[in-house]
C-alpha cells in the first residue's frame, strides 16, 4: 500500500447512514491537519430516512471517488446502514485506501473478494471527540502514513478480555470486521474464505442472544472452517437478559480449537484503534497483541 503523503487528496463519502455535519467538520479538520486535501462527495450530507440520501446518489459518490485518479484514499463518514444496498454496483477502478468500519465492513469485504486490496478498519470522517482520544487519531494516522506494523494490545479494561483462549502464535491475512455485516454477507458473492486467516470481530448494540445467533449462523455456514485465530474487539452496549455477551463469545468461540485474543480496542468503544484488513497479521495470545502489517498490501 502506497502510504499517504502531505498534499494527497482524499475523498469523503457517505455510503451508509447520514452523518452529523459538526462531526464531519471535526474529521475534515483532523485530515487537513495531516496535510491532506479533503474532497467531499456531492451527497455527503444528503438524508433519506436512515440513509445518507438515495441509493444511486450514494453509489455515485463512492464510484466517483474510486475513479478519480487524484484521490488516494476514500474515507467514509460513518456506518449505520445502507452499504449493502449499493455494494453490487461498486466499481473499483484503481487501488485506494478505503477507510471506515461498522456498516463499511460490507464494502471492505467486497473490495477484498473482488480485488485483493487491503482496507483500513478504523474511525471514519465523522469524528467522535467523546470516544476518540489522541491515541485513536494517531492509530489512524499511522495506518495511512506509515508502512510499519500496527499493534493492538489486549486491555484488561475491555470486557472481551475475558474471552481470550491461549494458544500458539499464528499468522495469516486479517479479515472480518463488524459481526452483523459478516453474518449479513454470508451466502453472497462477497463472503471470503477465512481458511488460514485471522478473523477479527466487533459489534455494537446487539443483544447477547443476537450475537449468539450471528456466530452460530457463521459457524453453520462454514465461516470458521480452517480459521487460524480470532481477534475479538469491542462489543459495545451488547446487553440484554440472560447470558452476557462475554458468556456468548466464550461459548461460540472457545471450542474452535484455535487461539482467541479478546480485549482489543477495535470497534465502537472508547479508544478505538485502527487495523488493516487484507494485510498479513500475527496473533500472539502470550503477549496479548494483534499485529497487522500495513506494508504488505497493494502498491
Amino acid at each position: 500500500m502506497r502510504t499517504l503523503r502531505r498534499g494527497d487528496v482524499v475523498g469523503l463519502v457517505s455510503p451508509s447512514g447520514p452523518p452529523r455535519p459538526d462531526r464531519v467538520a471535526r474529521g475534515i479538520e483532523l485530515l487537513s491537519g495531516w496535510g491532506l486535501e479533503v474532497r467531499a462527495g456531492r451527497h455527503v450530507f444528503d438524508r433519506s430516512g436512515y440513509l445518507a440520501g438515495h441509493d444511486g446518489d450514494r453509489l455515485s459518490d463512492l464510484n466517483e471517488a474510486f475513479e478519480d485518479p487524484e484521490i488516494r484514499a476514500v474515507v467514509c463518514t460513518r456506518g449505520g446502514y445502507g452499504a449493502q444496498r449499493i455494494v453490487d454496483g461498486l466499481r473499483l477502478a484503481s487501488p485506494k485506501h478505503l477507510v471506515g468500519f461498522s456498516d463499511i465492513t460490507a464494502l471492505q469485504l467486497a473490495v477484498w473478494r473482488r480485488t485483493g486490496w487491503a482496507s483500513v478498519h478504523g474511525p471514519g470522517g465523522a469524528w467522535f471527540d467523546d470516544r476518540l482520544p489522541a491515541s485513536s487519531a494517531e492509530s489512524l494516522r499511522a495506518a495511512l502514513f506509515t508502512s510499519g506494523p500496527l499493534r493492538s494490545y489486549l486491555s484488561d479494561d475491555e470486557e472481551t478480555s475475558a474471552v481470550t483462549v491461549p494458544g500458539p502464535t499464528v499468522s495469516g491475512v486479517l479479515l472480518g470486521g463488524n459481526l452483523s455485516m459478516l453474518a449479513s454477507t454470508a451466502g453472497t458473492v462477497d463472503m471470503p474464505s477465512f481458511a488460514g486467516a485471522i478473523m477479527v470481530l466487533e459489534d455494537v448494540g446487539e443483544a447477547p442472544y443476537r450475537v449468539d445467533r450471528m456466530l452460530t449462523h457463521l459457524r453453520r455456514a462454514g465461516a470458521f472452517e480452517g480459521v487460524a485465530g480470532v481477534a475479538v474487539g469491542q462489543f459495545t452496549d451488547c446487553v440484554g437478559a440472560g447470558p452476557t455477551v462475554v458468556d456468548v463469545l466464550r461459548s461460540c468461540l472457545g471450542g474452535l480449537g484455535v487461539p482467541v485474543l479478546g480485549g482489543l480496542r477495535i470497534g465502537h468503544g472508547v479508544g478505538q484503534e485502527t487495523v488493516v484488513l487484507g494485510a498479513r497479521a500475527e496473533l500472539d495470545t502470550t503477549v496479548g497483541c494483534l499485529t497487522s502489517r500495513a506494508d504488505q498490501s497493494f502498491d
